[in-house]
């Protein structure tokens, strides 16, 4: 009878602990790690330049930059760019498998809409950008929203092929 109510109680609460949910803008330090699906039309894109190397999810031959990466050559920095709305708070704020983390950002007037353009630092090793590497997906939160970026099937290479570069 006692083994009964244990596994009772142990359903119970897991069944409450599978519907609790975290507060839209603060994801818990153990979020999704499930693997989101690729987005029709959307992908990573990436390019190199003689010592530079740029990493961009949006939609394809157009201004829709969801985010950017950019390194040079070994450097171990990364530059992040990506647009936002104008009342966001200026960061970036990551996740992959787990991982979360907040880049401070600077805010500019967008040329291309309404919004503001971000742009920030950061090291190409911080943990949230080793878990991409291993996972190949990153999500962004702005405004208490989550946007997952995976990538195609034959485009999910060239995310290590960015890092690997960047050094």
């Amino acid at each position: 009878m006692r083994s009964r109510t244990i596994l009772a109680l142990a359903v119970l609460a897991l069944t409450a602990s599978a519907c609790a949910t975290a507060a839209p803008d603060s994801p818990s330090p153990t979020a999704s790690s499930g693997s989101p699906v690729p987005v029709e039309g959307y992908d990573w894109f990436f390019h190199v330049d003689e010592d530079a190397a740029r990493l961009a999810y949006g939609l394809a031959e157009s201004d829709d930059l969801r985010l950017g990466l950019d390194c040079a050559r070994a450097s171990g920095r990364l530059s992040l760019s990506g647009m936002a709305q104008n009342a966001s708070k200026p960061e970036f704020y990551l996740e992959s498998g787990g991982e979360t983390e907040r880049f401070p950002a600077t805010a500019e007037p967008s040329q291309v809409n309404d919004g503001v353009f971000l742009s920030a630092e950061a090291a190409a090793d911080a943990p949230v950008f080793r878990r991409f590497r291993q996972l190949g997906w990153l999500a962004m939160w702005q405004d208490g929203a989550r946007q997952a970026y995976a990538p195609h099937a034959h485009s999910a290479p060239n995310i290590e092929r960015f890092f690997a570069f960047c050094g």
